[in-house]
């Protein structure tokens, strides 16, 4: 083969992104084979999934589905895991596939109703801090009762409509143009310096509201999908649920909340960025153009939105159904109440949650690769070997370390289904099945902020469409969760140590 088909061969692998990442993944998929016929399965199995948590971490320079997805198959060829695991991994979070399929185009269709409405609340709160305690509390709030990937699909969509307002206008074009705010070529220099305040903004409110989605996941049983399956194998109910995880979680949830307002104060993190001025007057005028160009058939567009949101709150609330298929429901609704018939108009709505859902099938060959090859075995085996009194907090511990690494689905999973075997063998009490339960389900869900891979709907922003638009990277993401995490994570171990 020639030199120049070569190096067309290499400029069409992986696209756009830098020769030295190329270069990285091709020598990961090099490495591999050779490491697993020199130090064995568990050695490897450690190095794929470092291998993967590296092309997260480099998602601004390529979607993570690709290079991700090669390291997969690879770890399918080479006998780490098989096919069928990999498809178990699936079918055991299908819930999960078809909210991302179903709800996130759910919210597409209720992007105005969501943009009017916030539209209002930054305009009419001034303050910085207040702000930033709404966000958070509202997304700690409406992830008790709904899911955290649905309410990470609102926090975006606003996001996305905030941005491509300003954008539109710093480009020099009018509100009712075209525009494409995916690329910062046609700002005018003097809005420059507004643009990227209003990023840093941006991403204040996002992370703030992200850490929100975690405090309220982790109270209820539908906050979190391994909740569910937490309750199911302690036979607590909704109400059983809340109660017995209270010792942890309000602690959690106040001591949070008091770190949103610190880190807005004292400016550190990346936090503090305010709402520009000359951003905030372009938001007023936005809004006053839609409120002098809405018409009738506007309102009706957005009473339909409305109604699709209380049922939505109150079908995810009480569970009539799985999650996805309330959000297909919603699609059904708005489309065809507001008009939209058109398959190409539909289509738009999948634009956003199509690619991670299939990262996150990716991701489930990952976990497949650990489950296989028992990585997480030895953790477990010898924080069962320590006494009654210290395993609670180390179950925490261990629990909040590998879901940082690992899905805290897959972690719960196998803690939980490993705990439940020692009590129903008598190995270990009620009481301490019960403490052990309240460990896992806090463990997984608080601690595992540190990362985006901890957290699905940490993951799900970093791999959005709003994520390039506002500069959020995979490390920006640990440095701004890094306070969240030490400040939360020391008080849920103090909880279940000494409050349990």
């Amino acid at each position: 083969m020639s030199g120049l088909a070569m190096n067309s061969f290499w400029q069409n692998f992986l696209g756009h992104a830098p020769d030295w990442y190329k270069k990285t993944v091709v020598l990961f998929l090099v490495l591999n084979p050779l490491l697993l016929l020199i130090a064995g399965p568990t050695v490897t199995g450690w190095v794929i999934v470092l291998e993967f948590i590296f092309t997260l971490a480099m998602a601004l320079k390529c979607y993570p589905l690709q290079p991700g997805g090669l390291i997969a198959i690879e770890a399918v060829v080479l006998g780490m895991t098989s096919p069928q695991t990999v498809y178990d991994e699936i079918l055991a979070a299908f819930p999960v596939i078809l909210l991302l399929i179903f709800m996130v185009a759910g919210i597409y269709f209720m992007k105005e109703l969501l943009l009017f409405t916030f539209t209002k609340i930054l305009l009419k709160i001034r303050s910085k801090i207040l702000l930033s305690l709404l966000f958070s509390f509202t997304a700690a709030f409406l992830s008790a009762f709904l899911d955290a990937l649905t309410v990470t699909a609102v926090i975006i969509s606003v996001a996305v409509g905030f941005f491509s307002v300003y954008h539109k206008v710093a480009s020099g074009k009018q509100f009712t143009d075209d525009h494409e705010h995916g690329s910062d070529d046609s700002i005018l220099e003097a809005n420059e310096a507004d643009l990227e305040e209003f990023r840093a903004f941006l991403r204040n409110l996002m992370m703030h509201a992200a850490v929100g989605t975690a405090l309220g996941g982790v109270c209820t049983t539908v906050g979190e999908p391994q909740n569910l399956l937490i309750a199911t194998y302690t036979e607590w109910d909704f109400i059983e649920f809340f109660l017995t995880m209270a010792p942890v979680t309000m602690p959690v949830l106040v001591v949070g909340l008091t770190t949103c307002i610190i880190l807005e104060i004292v400016k550190k993190f990346g936090y503090g960025n305010v709402l520009p001025e000359r951003v905030r007057e372009i938001l007023v005028e936005f809004d006053e153009h839609q409120s002098k160009s809405r018409t009738a058939k506007d309102n009706a567009r957005l009473v339909i939105q409305a109604i699709s949101a209380v049922f939505l709150v109150f079908a995810l609330a009480f569970h009539v159904a799985e999650v996805g298929i309330i959000g297909l429901t919603i699609i059904v609704l708005q489309t065809a109440f507001n008009g939209v018939i058109e398959e190409h108009d539909l289509g738009h709505a999948f634009e956003e949650a199509l690619p991670f859902t299939a990262l996150l099938v990716v991701f489930f060959g990952i976990v497949g690769v650990i489950h296989d090859n028992h990585l997480f075995s030895p953790v477990i085996t010898w924080v069962l070997s320590l006494p009654e009194a210290q395993q609670p907090g180390m179950f925490y511990i261990a629990n909040g370390l590998l879901s940082a690494i690992s899905d805290n689905v897959f972690v719960a999973t196998v803690y939980i289904g490993e705990v439940h075997t020692a009590y129903t063998n008598g190995d270990i009490s009620r009481d301490l099945f019960d403490k052990l339960a309240v460990a896992i389900n806090t463990g997984t869900n608080i601690p595992s902020v540190a990362t985006p891979n901890g957290q699905a709907a940490f993951l799900f922003l970093l791999t959005s469409s709003v994520a390039p638009l506002i500069r959020l990277s995979y490390m920006t993401m640990v440095k701004m969760a890094l306070p969240y995490t030490i400040t939360m994570g020391v008080t849920g171990y103090l909880a279940v140590t000494y409050i349990l």
